[in-house]
């Protein structure tokens, strides 16, 4: 079985995950870690029983592929680092710091055939993925991602931080341009914009209403769907989802828990009906990583390209430039 040579770049709390869970994943071989604090990235290879570089060019001559867990300041040069090195990549989110960033390593990734995964780890949240089997074609979205404070991540401002993951998973959704986006939001604790709430209208009608915090008292990362004929609410943190429809009464089977009567008349007439989607026992993290593994391998497109990641970006640094125009005015 042809195994791929893989490594990580930082060693730090995700960083030591993302090498324990890569011990697991089929068909990759983990060669080591790499990390400016050589220290930090020893101590980490010692209890993962893998290797410790401490030279980037060395590290880069003995993988096929890296993991890249580094501050987001870093991740252009890492990744143009890789990608000069014939390395494919994942990136932790967001892609980069800039849009021109992420557009140049997006090139360089499409002119050498090189794979660039992004890792937004929520489209592979148990309660997402329990939702395969249903038609998702939302008209109105609203998302609170909201978190106790943390140090980490404060290196830039919520919406790329926390808001990104809801922004990835709304375009993946929206099969439609940004027609306009409204945003406010405030620092806080921190330097940059701890709060941020902002409106995304498409050009096919639908809407997005996303807020994300990280100066909450309680957690809570949470989606609802509004459709034709459905409601449907994603819980992240549980992984559970809920379903509310309409449906012909002919249609009504043992799968539906409960339902809540009938509206219409004659033809027109439907049932409610309430459904709980079996949850997915999945590791989010682990099972991107396969992925990530398996679109090397098997030469196919990552499931989240480096063109979704730039896109994400894209609309992000939007909401960062309409918060910017709230305060001016």
């Amino acid at each position: 079985m042809k195994m791929l040579n893989i490594g990580i770049i930082g060693t730090g709390h995700l960083g030591k995950i993302h090498t324990k869970l890569l011990k697991e994943v089929m068909r990759a071989n983990l060669v080591g870690v790499y990390d400016l604090n050589t220290e930090v990235a020893a101590k980490v290879a010692e209890e993962l029983e893998t290797k410790s570089f401490n030279n980037l060019d060395e590290f880069f001559e003995n993988v096929d592929a890296v993991s890249i867990v580094a501050t987001t300041s870093a991740h252009f040069d890492l990744i143009k680092k890789a990608f000069e090195k014939n390395v494919h990549v994942f990136v932790e989110k967001p892609i980069t710091s800039t849009i021109e960033q992420a557009e140049e390593v997006v090139k360089i990734s499409q002119q050498k055939n090189l794979k660039l995964q992004v890792g937004h780890i929520e489209r592979f949240n148990s309660a997402l993925l329990s939702l395969e089997k249903y038609k998702l074609e939302p008209k109105f979205i609203q998302t609170d991602r909201l978190a106790q404070f943390n140090p980490r991540g404060t290196d830039v401002a919520v919406v790329l931080d926390l808001m990104i993951h809801d922004i990835d998973i709304i375009l993946s959704l929206i099969k439609s341009k940004v027609k306009e986006v409204r945003a406010s939001g405030v620092a806080v604790v921190s330097d940059n914009i701890d709060i941020a709430n902002a409106r995304i209208e498409f050009e096919n009608g639908a809407v997005a209403n996303v807020t994300a915090s990280r100066i909450s008292q309680k957690k809570m990362r949470k989606m609802r769907m509004f459709q034709r004929d459905s409601y449907i609410t994603v819980d992240f943190t549980t992984g559970v989802s809920e379903v509310f429809r309409l449906i012909s009464p002919s249609n009504m089977s043992m799968e539906h828990f409960l339902s809540f009567g009938e509206i219409g008349v004659g033809e027109n007439k439907k049932a409610v009906v309430y459904e709980q989607p079996e949850i997915k026992e999945v590791n989010a993290l682990k099972h991107e990583l396969q992925l990530f593994v398996n679109a090397v391998l098997d030469d196919i497109k990552p499931v989240v390209s480096g063109e979704d990641g730039l896109r994400a970006l894209r609309v992000a640094e939007i909401i960062l430039e309409k918060i910017k125009e709230s305060k001016v005015n």
